[in-house]
């Protein structure tokens, strides 16, 4: 089985807990505003077999220190389903920590590939973009109802789960809306950890390199305070998550 990649990180910090090999899927169906890797869209990746990535990745193994491992972002991940467990599988039996960096966005109840997956992931870190359906099609170009139910299949199974909040001003950062995703968050079980990542113009560059228009123009990242404001709320539920 081959898999669209984008690229790779050999030496990530941010993306699970240790140190990290990134694998950067190709291809995703959301089109979020504040999207830094537009180039991650559409094809134009390397087409590689399971055996390829994970050969790739046992070459950094040495280096998977403080609970280090694999990372599967993009793109999106779950755009690929049976490669990435096809992937999974291959490192689990190498002995290696498997996370999955995903918004959720093509998770289907009742399709049993995903009890496949969880059976050899480790940890997911769940990217909720906005806890109103409305306001997460404006931002996404999609609803949330399939992130929303993946984050209950997760608590149901007791999978270990981080929530990532990317803070964009205007969009993402109401009280109200933070409130209302820390009440989503204490119906669930296996919120392990709670990451506010504020917004950055990054991915600024890309699009124009691609020749398109940034969506987010003008917006700035958000001021210290409303970061700070938004971790006290979305770290304050029953948890007390850090």
């Amino acid at each position: 089985m081959t898999g669209n990649i984008h690229s790779y990180e050999s030496f990530g910090t941010v993306d699970g807990p240790g140190i990290r090999f990134v694998v950067f899927f190709q291809g995703c169906p959301m089109r979020c505003k504040y999207c830094h890797n537009p180039d991650t869209w559409v094809v134009g990746g390397k087409m590689l077999s399971a055996e390829e990535v994970a050969f790739e990745a046992m070459r950094y193994k040495s280096y998977f220190t403080g609970g280090g491992g694999v990372t599967a972002t993009g793109g999106e991940p779950l755009l690929q389903l049976d490669f990435l467990i096809e992937l999974f599988t291959l490192l689990k039996k190498k002995g290696v920590h498997t996370c999955l960096d995903t918004s959720g966005i093509c998770f289907e109840q009742g399709d049993a590939r995903y009890e496949q997956l969880l059976a050899v992931c480790d940890l997911v870190l769940l990217d909720i973009k906005h806890i109103d359906a409305d306001a997460h099609r404006q931002l996404t170009g999609r609803e949330n109802a399939a992130p929303l139910a993946f984050a209950r299949f997760l608590s149901e199974r007791g999978k270990p789960m981080w929530v990532r909040h990317v803070l964009v001003p205007g969009l993402t950062d109401d009280d109200g809306a933070l409130l209302r995703l820390r009440a989503f968050l204490d119906t669930l079980s296996n919120v392990e950890k709670v990451e506010v990542l504020p917004y950055h113009t990054m991915g600024e560059q890309k699009y124009r390199a691609l020749g398109r228009s940034y969506p987010l123009e003008g917006v700035k990242p958000p001021e210290r305070e409303r970061v700070e404001n938004a971790k006290r709320i979305l770290r304050a539920g029953k948890y007390g998550r850090e």
